[in-house]
């Protein structure tokens, strides 16, 4: 009898033990002894020169190794030259200690290098600055006449949407703001530099990417073959690891100058100073039929970006993809700010875009008198509408059911402050969600050791989203073994290629390279089954064998076996590497996951605190490896969700361009007691074009569309409309 495959299982993370025990480490916690350590000094205003650094006082302090500036700081080749980022924006990017320009508050300026941690950061309070302070700008609804076009392939415009706007029965345009908001994780990005006595350098990294931060230190400081990056946990990241933090080229600055090891971790406050969600204002504009058939959308948005780079993300896409109309017009401009480049962060575009659609949605369902949900069916479109192609697959339909149903929408009242209880007001929205399913090239390799253990590896990331246990069910349901005989190694830019985590396509791309390698690692084994001539295994193809149980057996005669360990130690050590991409299967097909969000609100009439009382969230994603770390990534999503919509914000002082909530006190995120009690579960679909294991991905759809579930909630509990992230009681009131 065969035993229970891993694959499609809620299987706990195979790390969890080393993580709540402690024993899993992190970018910050690896040493060496004489270890020096940095503390970056960072700018006070928002735009203008460096016109003197006093940097005698923290220099004279016993134990200071260094105060490294624009004027000491070693020669950087690719300073002068443009380099590999796979994640940067158009335009120059930022170069710490370039020059004596200040770009933004908050710019690292100097970086102290001392005996310890604590006088680092004595020392760099010592420095005294004088700068030559220029005019800045830093808010966005002040500069909208200086948008310029976002280098960003928008979808060509189809029909003519002014025309039809103009003739529809019902049309609205509304307009939506939502807030800059910072990523947060819990560990702080550190870079743990140690200098090797040839001159190389082993670092360990906060990252989304080792294989990335090897290229651009690689690159930036002309060291080809002399840099291994590392990064085996990362304490949460949602995009904000994606790019090389400054903290890396300073860390490294540091280590090359003195040839020391050197430490630089940033500090909370300073987790502020790079990469966010930027703030954006959006205009749409619907037209419908008196039944709400969309005849016409447009979706017009405008972002804040830096004066040195035009950071882009699939704004409006989603407007002309999601329903069917045959008049589509987008539009995405870009205003630069005194400000750093935006980065990606959870679903980037995705959250702002579609937060923005869906309650377009839900004002046309209120004005044409129909049910949101029925609204959303009635404009159902099986085909992309930016592409014309089919989805390969879309069980949408199946999460509006199903999810419907869970959530009791049915006793939903259609007119507003119809619902009460007591001092509460009761609403229920619901909103649509979709995310681009992505397939990157990746590589991994397979390895069967003499003791008959699988270790299966690729310079892949875990940022907590459980890629350690998903890879490991890939590979030991391919090759028929428990889950305790197979390792999988990842944050090594010595293992196999794999691109930056993130996207959700990590389980999609190297996990199709995992199921790959395992595949030609199975020829292998049968191979070295077949060298006696005696070998029941002779003659017979690889279709004709299974793997099941550690052991390889005829399929014809499943009597007929043979130890994997047995093999391997007459056969010697065996292993397979592969590399996959996406055919040209894919071609055809738009690929996409989708969600249904259902979301119930309690207002207070009299206070107007908002309180998210249930949620329920239906995801098809194809094929779920495993539905346990799936669900708490949705849950997490939504959970952010929840945030994005009542709480995050991250305030800037336009006159000194300075954030104000630069922390964790003040900047506002959800705890316990905001969140309710959450249904998340999974629509099956079936899909053989997105990859060999028909998966999706998970990371981002959680987010997505949750912010207009819970503001359509509000309106629907209230009668009031808010349409400028995040809702608060005072705009509530």
């Amino acid at each position: 009898m065969n035993s229970p495959r891993p694959l499609g299982q809620p299987l706990d993370r195979v790390d969890g033990p080393l993580k709540v025990t402690g024993q899993a480490r992190y970018a910050a916690e690896f040493h060496q002894p004489g270890m020096l350590y940095g503390s970056v000094i960072s700018s006070t205003i928002a735009r203008g020169r460096v016109r003197t650094l006093d940097t005698h006082p923290a220099e004279s302090l016993p134990g200071v190794r260094l105060v490294l500036t624009h004027l000491n700081r070693p020669p950087i080749a690719g300073y002068d030259e443009p380099y590999e980022d796979a994640d940067a924006a158009d335009g120059s990017p930022f170069r710490p200690l370039y020059n004596d320009r200040v770009l933004y508050s908050g710019q690292p300026l100097a970086l102290v290098v001392a005996d310890s941690e604590e006088l680092a950061r004595y020392a760099g309070s010592l420095i005294r600055i004088d700068y030559e302070q220029g005019e800045h700008q830093t808010d966005l609804s002040l500069v909208l006449a200086e948008a310029h076009e976002a280098p960003a392939e928008l979808p060509p415009a189809r029909g003519d949407a002014e025309s039809a706007l103009r003739n529809a029965p019902v049309r609205l345009e509304p307009q939506y703001e939502t807030a800059a908001e910072h990523h947060n994780p819990m560990e702080m990005h550190a870079s743990t530099v140690f200098y090797q006595v040839d001159g190389s350098l082993v670092v360990h990294d906060k990252t989304q990417g080792v294989q990335n931060c090897q290229r651009y230190l690689e690159e930036v400081f002309d060291l080809k073959g002399q840099v291994r990056v590392l990064s085996p946990y990362v304490g949460g990241a949602f995009g904000s690891g994606l790019r090389p933090q400054y903290q890396l080229p300073l860390a490294v600055m540091a280590a090359l100058k003195l040839k020391h090891s050197v430490r630089v971790v940033l500090s909370r406050q300073q987790m502020f100073t790079f990469g966010y969600r930027p703030r954006t204002l959006q205009r749409l504009a619907l037209g419908a039929s008196a039944e709400g058939r969309l005849e016409a959308i447009t979706h017009h948005a405008i972002g804040q970006t830096s004066r040195f780079e035009d950071f882009t993300e699939h704004e409006v896409e989603w407007s002309g993809m999601l329903y069917r109309c045959d008049n589509v017009q987008l539009g995405y401009r870009l205003a630069p700010l005194d400000v750093y480049t935006p980065l990606d962060m959870r679903a980037p575009g995705a959250t702002i875009g579609v937060y923005a659609l869906e309650c377009a949605m839900d004002e046309l369902a209120h004005a044409a008198g129909v049910d949101p949900l029925e609204l959303r069916l009635r404009n159902y479109s099986d085909l992309n509408g930016n592409t014309g192609k089919p989805y390969s697959s879309k069980a949408l339909r199946e999460c509006y059911a199903q999810g419907a149903a869970r959530f009791g929408w049915t006793d939903r009242a259609a007119a507003p402050r119809s619902l009460r209880d007591g001092q509460e007001l009761i609403g229920m929205g619901m909103a649509t969600g979709v995310w681009e399913a992505m397939v990157m090239p990746a590589s991994a390799k397979a390895c069967l050791e003499e003791n008959g253990r699988l270790v299966v590896s690729s310079a892949t990331a875990d940022m907590g989203t459980g890629t350690y246990t998903v890879m490991t069910q890939i590979a030991a349901d391919a090759m028929g073994l428990p889950m305790e005989q197979v390792e999988f190694r990842l944050g090594d830019s010595n293992l196999s290629q794999a691109p930056l985590s993130g996207g959700s396509a990590t389980v999609s791309s190297v996990g199709s390279a995992v199921l790959k390698a395992c595949e030609l690692l199975q020829q292998r084994i049968l191979d070295a089954a077949q060298q006696s001539p005696a070998s029941p295994f002779t003659g017979l193809g690889l279709e004709q064998v299974g793997f099941d149980g550690g052991e390889l057996f005829v399929r014809s005669n499943p009597q007929t076996r043979a130890s994997l360990g047995q093999v391997v130690q007459v056969a010697g050590h065996l292993e397979a590497e592969a590399s996959f991409e996406a055919g040209e299967a894919r071609d055809d097909w738009s690929t996409s996951t989708h969600s249904a969000v259902f979301v119930e609100v309690r207002v207070d009439e009299a206070l107007g605190t908002i309180r998210v009382s249930r949620v329920v969230s239906a995801v098809a994603a194809g094929k779920v490896v495993n539905p346990k770390t799936a669900a708490n990534q949705i849950m997490g999503g939504v959970v952010w969700g929840i945030g994005q919509a009542l709480h995050e914000e991250t305030l800037i002082d336009h006159n000194l361009g300075r954030y104000m909530n630069h922390n964790l006190s003040e900047y506002h995120i959800p705890v316990n007691a905001d969140i309710p009690d959450m249904e998340v579960f999974f629509v099956e679909e079936q899909d053989d074009v997105v990859n060999p294991l028909g998966s999706k991905g998970v990371g981002e759809i959680g987010i997505v569309g949750v912010a207009a579930a819970v503001a359509n909630a509000i309106f629907n509990a209230t009668g009031t409309r808010v349409r400028d992230l995040p809702i608060t009681l005072d705009k509530l009131l």
